[in-house]
């Protein structure tokens, strides 16, 4: 059982996989990559830190690693396997989030209450679901019948990896020692050319997703929307931009604000974006790669839908609705700055993108838009526990698109719905703005 960095763990879950040479090469070869992921993703911290829970959306390390296990166990090994009998019958309780329908569940704010099991326990549960896994992987009847939520199960894994690192962040950003999770060069970008804005024409478009590759249920039904003449941002608003508007006193002036946004800002007693630091032009931030100087150049990052909704306000323009951002997406390829770099930051504009009509429209972060989560025209929830995956969330949320650099590349596509509240900030969260075509 380790006492050490989770990485001591990684090499075995790489060993077994080797060794299940009969594993369905596709889907096998999926199933392997995301299971390490989680894992090399915490091979920088110890056990201590896997533990803490700082608010209540924030989960701990260690219940991420067991609750994507958790998933598998429980949507296809208990389902596949007739005479299954669960690895522990209490980590149903422990480890379920929010499926009613596969029973009760611990609730949420106090999962960083949990000290047992342990990080090594929680960890040789993951492996003991990656071994029975690798069997239902091998039996072709048995992948007919649950392929597709094995599929679903890789891609809920790849969100809680984001949510992993989000979350570790913000934990780290409570320790007054400033740990710091990656170390990255110190690098400046250059100067961000001015924003320019691209004109889309007004017409009936399909919005959704269409295709075989896989995608969630909120994506569809594809439908038609008709979209008036509208300008979209070349690119994100920077930090230097949104400085400007806090040296204007934007976090002051309520007629910046939604009425909700402002008595947040009050009560919050907002200054600056989630995890800025100083003030009068000596502005740090704290990163993954621990606290910094602030770059101006680089986007703006950890704002609210508030904040991005108050800064469009204040700059005369509005953000996008999720089918403009969707139209413009277009053909435009998924390529940018995602978890695969590794930088787990967002990067200023670069010069041989800065000249694209849109660019950073995918990784860096997510793209707020006046959108709010609601199912489009025709959508119906699945049966079952499944069925709860996003429907029952349409309430109360915006939609962001585009992923960012804690996403997993594979993971985005342009019809991807991403949705969070509206005072949510600790996602790397940042704005694009749009305007009324003309």
């Amino acid at each position: 059982m380790p006492t050490l960095p989770v990485a001591s763990t990684v090499n075995a879950t790489v060993t077994r996989r080797n060794q299940s040479s009969r594993v369905s090469d596709d889907l096998g070869s999926a199933y392997g990559r995301v299971r390490e992921l989680s894992e090399s993703l915490c091979e920088t911290l110890q056990p201590e830190d896997c533990v803490v829970q700082t608010v209540p959306e924030v989960s701990p390390t260690k219940w991420h690693l067991a609750h994507t296990s958790w998933f598998f166990e429980t949507f296809i090994l208990k389902a596949a396997l007739p005479d299954y009998k669960p690895i522990n019958a209490q980590y149903a309780y422990l480890f379920n989030s929010y499926y009613n329908a596969a029973g009760k569940m611990h609730c949420r704010p106090k999962r960083g209450l949990i000290s047992r099991p342990t990080l090594g326990e929680t960890l040789e549960y993951r492996h003991a679901v990656d071994a029975r896994m690798y069997g239902i992987l091998e039996n072709e009847d048995l992948l007919k019948q649950f392929g597709s939520i094995i599929v679903l199960g890789i891609n809920h894994e790849q969100q809680h990896q984001e949510l992993m690192l989000t979350d570790i962040k913000h934990v780290f950003s409570e320790n007054p020692l400033r740990p710091v999770f990656r170390k990255r060069a110190e690098t400046k970008g250059s100067v961000v050319p001015p924003i320019r804005w691209e004109l889309f024409k007004a017409g009936v478009y399909q919005i959704g997703h269409a295709g075989d590759e896989f995608f969630y249920d909120n994506e569809e039904p594809r439908h038609r929307q008709f979209v008036e003449d509208f300008h979209l941002a070349s690119r994100l608003v920077t930090n230097r931009e949104y400085i400007e508007f806090i040296e204007d006193g934007g976090y002051h002036r309520p007629e910046f604000w939604l009425s909700l946004g402002w008595y947040t800002v009050c009560e919050q007693r907002w200054e600056a974006p989630l995890y800025w630091d100083g003030g009068d032009g000596k502005w740090s931030n704290f990163t993954l790669s621990g606290q910094r100087e602030l770059d101006k150049n680089e986007p703006v990052c950890h704002v609210s839908y508030f904040e991005a909704d108050a800064f469009a306000r204040w700059a005369g323009a509005r953000l996008p609705t999720e089918f403009e951002w969707e139209v413009a997406a277009g053909d435009l390829p998924c390529t940018g700055n995602f978890v695969e770099n590794e930088i787990f930051h967002p990067k200023p504009v670069e010069e041989s993108t800065a000249s694209e009509s849109t660019a950073q429209m995918f990784g860096d972060l997510w793209e707020w838009t006046s959108s709010s989560y609601s199912p489009y025209p025709g959508y119906a929830t699945a049966p079952g526990a499944l069925g709860e995956y996003n429907g029952k969330f349409m309430c109360n949320q915006y939609v962001l698109r585009g992923g960012s650099c804690a996403t997993s590349q594979s993971h985005i596509r342009k019809t991807y719905r991403n949705f969070f509240p509206p005072n949510a900030r600790w996602q790397f969260m940042g704005i694009r703005l749009a305007k009324d075509g003309s």
